[in-house]
């Protein structure tokens, strides 16, 4: 009884937990699972507060569980509140019930209907706040049914006395038109009368509704056509009268006429205003010097104090960066501060950015300020830091030596989150620059010394010294210091690495084959690299098994083969010149053939008939049928006959994707003159009402392959299926093998970020046959 009685007591203490209670409570959690915790136990107590029925306490309750929501937590049980808050006569409770609904109703739950009846009896009411909460939530959330059903009142409140209503009411039109094309009727006459409105805000939404009019209804654009006098004079006047003071906003005058030279930034509501005079820079065909003038009011914005404004001008610089380099540019050591940002979500900005600015130009510069960053920023950056210093070396380089020490840095760094094809990647540039390889094996056997726990790192590590451990012990390098190396230390060092708990299997296999390859270039005995490789002929990891097994049968049946066979690896060419190669060859293939005759068809058809001399019919016979003109036609082939290149066989798009309106569809083209190439567009489209932004598509492929991603052609996609953002990925399948592909999608879509990763296995095998 005694415990029993306690419960109530807690859940009424924990009804009282004020909203600002709660957000100081879970930002004082200092890990994700105290977080956890904590809303668990709150959402415990708010499912019994609405088990109990209080409905005094009812609206904080759901306040609580809406700001649950938004930090990602599931809010579902909640939605029965919001109907029971939105029937209340109370205001208090309306404005939080409709709130909720907008957050926990959309058109894929039934429960959205139920709603209905209340938003009819709030629009008729005449209070105008509560009016307005109801216009918000139908033109957020609205049906096709809901608005059919409401239509009629919306169009009775388009021509409310009260400006704020009308301009809701204006809104809701244009939600409801988009919804329900066939509702352009009962919208149209009352747009006139809107025209002659004072109020901008009202203007602006009425021209939105004209706009959408015409483009779904033919009637409406001939209805329309003969008021474009009078909207011209509209704009005429707008233009020529100046402010208008009766028109403020938390100080800012009329700020639809506002310009980005005379706007008061003292205020949020100024930079408000200049941020959307930026978006509409931005989103125009503007003059090189208006983006500028975009570009330098978001480097303003880099030096406010407010976190929220440095974040929105980051990440329109990001969307700038790619047609306004240069602009861009000039904000460099603003954008590269930003990067001490403590805000992680600032600071992965800052870094999107800062990669985005490097150049050959100041990758030097820029490298250095980045890998200062590399070893004090969060873990959860480190991949994306370490790669982007990679890629960025790897094409801006000035020499092979300080792409070198890069690659190194970043390894020694932050070796563990770097991608996987950075060793092959270290291997090849090392291995493609003799005059380094002395230098590099020298820096390289340093590092491995120090510190063996960064695999990527030891696994470049033992294959430079399996290779060049001749010139290791040298001492002779003129670009270093003098290293003394004893034979014994190099051995006892590649087996420190076999030993090591933290060695991978992949490391004790790079390991292992070092140590067989010093057999031949050391001079000293090789009884201890033999007992090496026996231990390990019955190690449990099947892998390094058979080598060893494989290592030691070659000492024993073929030792006077071992010195040829361990010779050094010859270097591959990389594929991005083997690409270009086979592009140039096929360029010179085809401008032979164009310079070459091509056979008229009559010609063709004498030919045909001196093959057919001996045993084909008299002149007064039918002819035979005439010569296919395809390169596929077998007479082509028996006379070596000049012809064009077959064009390619047309490969079937795929779709891989489809979420909430956003498609990922995948083309293919496999060019003629390299058939180990395969050029896939990747076109993301968005047929929902929201847009797709921030959207990055990453992609892996076997090891097999090599895959290099192209810019993408933005990071927004449009609702409402606008311009799809397209990105193009070259793959090199050299073997022709079965193509795998590994996608991970992150974007941002109704206010939630979303991060997907899958596979795709079914690409049609024209893309690899």
């Amino acid at each position: 009884m005694r415990s029993g009685g306690l419960l109530p007591r807690m859940v009424a203490s924990s009804s009282l937990l004020k909203l600002q209670d709660l957000i100081q409570e879970i930002r004082e959690a200092k890990t994700q699972a105290q977080e956890r915790e904590v809303i668990q136990k709150e959402c415990a107590h708010i499912r019994a507060s609405f088990r109990d029925g209080d409905p005094l306490h009812r609206h904080r309750q759901l306040a609580k569980l809406l700001y649950v929501h938004l930090l990602g937590y599931p809010a579902h049980f909640g939605q029965m509140e919001c109907l029971k808050l939105i029937a209340s006569p109370r205001f208090t409770d309306k404005r939080v019930g409709y709130l909720g609904a907008m957050l926990l109703l959309d058109e894929r739950q039934d429960a959205h209907l139920l709603i209905t009846n209340s938003i009819k009896n709030d629009l008729s009411q005449g209070i105008q706040a509560v009016q307005g909460l109801a216009l918000c939530t139908l033109s957020a959330t609205g049906s096709a049914e809901m608005c059919r059903d409401l239509a009629t009142e919306v169009e009775k409140l388009l021509l409310q006395p009260s400006a704020y209503v009308r301009k809701k009411a204006v809104l809701t039109a244009v939600h409801m038109i988009r919804k329900v094309p066939e509702l352009s009727n009962i919208f149209l006459p009352p747009c006139a009368q809107l025209l002659h409105e004072h109020h901008h805000g009202i203007l602006l939404g009425t021209i939105t509704l004209i706009t959408e009019l015409c483009e779904r209804s033919p009637a409406a654009l001939k209805h329309f056509r003969k008021m474009v006098p009078q909207l011209v004079h509209i704009l005429r006047t707008l233009v020529t009268t100046g402010y208008s003071t009766e028109h403020s906003i938390s100080g800012v005058s009329d700020p639809f006429l506002q310009v980005a030279t005379n706007t008061d930034t003292s205020r949020n509501a100024g930079n408000a205003v200049l941020f959307e005079t930026v978006l509409t820079i931005m989103d125009i065909r503007s003059a090189a010097g208006l983006r500028v003038l975009a570009v330098n009011i978001l480097g303003r914005f880099l030096l406010n104090s407010d976190r929220n404004i440095r974040y929105v001008a980051l990440t329109s610089l990001l969307r700038l960066v790619q047609s306004d380099h240069s602009a861009v540019q000039r904000h460099r050591p603003t954008v590269v501060e930003c990067l001490r940002e403590p805000d992680v979500s600032l600071s992965r900005r800052a870094l999107e950015l800062s990669l985005a600015l490097v150049n050959s130009s100041n990758v030097q510069a820029m490298t250095q300020e980045l890998q200062g960053f590399l070893e004090s920023c969060p873990p959860d950056l480190q991949a994306d830091c370490a790669s982007g210093i990679l890629l960025a070396a790897e094409r801006f380089a000035p020499t092979k030596r300080w792409h070198i020490d890069t690659t190194l840095r970043v390894l020694m760094t932050a070796g563990t989150h770097v991608r996987d094809d950075a060793v092959a990647n270290l291997t090849q540039l090392i291995g493609g620059a003799q005059e380094l390889h002395a230098y590099s094996v020298r820096r390289l056997y340093s590092a491995l010394a120090e510190d063996i726990s960064q695999q990527p790192l030891v696994q470049v590590a033992t294959w430079c010294i399996g290779e060049y451990g001749d010139l290791l012990l040298e001492g002779s390098c003129e670009e270093t210091e003098p290293l003394q190396v004893e034979e014994e230390e190099v051995l006892a060092l590649l087996e420190r690495v076999l030993q090591s708990h933290m060695s991978l299997p992949a490391t004790r296999g790079y390991a292992l084959t070092a140590l067989v390859k010093l057999s031949t270039r050391l001079r000293g005995d090789n009884n201890r690299i033999r007992q090496v490789v026996s231990i390990y002929s019955s190690c449990l990891d099947v892998e390094l098994q058979q080598r060893a097994v494989e290592y030691n049968t070659l000492f024993r049946k073929y030792d006077h083969m071992r010195a040829a066979i361990l010779e050094k690896i010859p270097l591959v060419e990389r594929g991005s010149s083997q690409v270009d190669e086979e592009a140039k060859e096929s360029k010179e293939t085809a401008q032979l053939s164009e310079a070459a005759p091509v056979p008229t068809e009559p010609e063709a058809s004498k030919l045909l008939d001196l093959l057919d001399l001996l045993d084909g019919p008299s002149g007064d016979a039918q002819h035979p049928p005439p010569l296919d003109p395809t390169p596929g036609g077998v007479l082509i082939h028996l006379l070596n006959l000049p012809c064009a290149p077959p064009p390619p066989a047309p490969i079937p798009h795929l779709r891989v994707f489809e979420r909430e309106g956003l498609q990922l569809d995948l083309s293919f083209v496999r060019p003629p003159g390299t058939p180990t190439l395969l050029l896939i567009t990747v076109t993301a489209t968005n047929t929902s009402g929201g847009d797709v932004t921030h959207f990055i598509c990453q992609a892996a492929v076997p090891k097999s392959f090599q895959l290099q991603l192209q810019a993408p052609s933005g990071d927004t996609v449009p609702a409402q299926g606008g311009l799809p953002m397209t990105q193009l990925l070259r793959i090199l399948n050299p073997k022709k093998a079965p193509l795998r592909l590994k996608l991970r999608l992150t974007y941002n879509h109704f206010g939630q970020s979303v991060q997907e990763i899958f596979e795709v296995n079914n690409l049609p095998v024209e893309t690899w046959q």
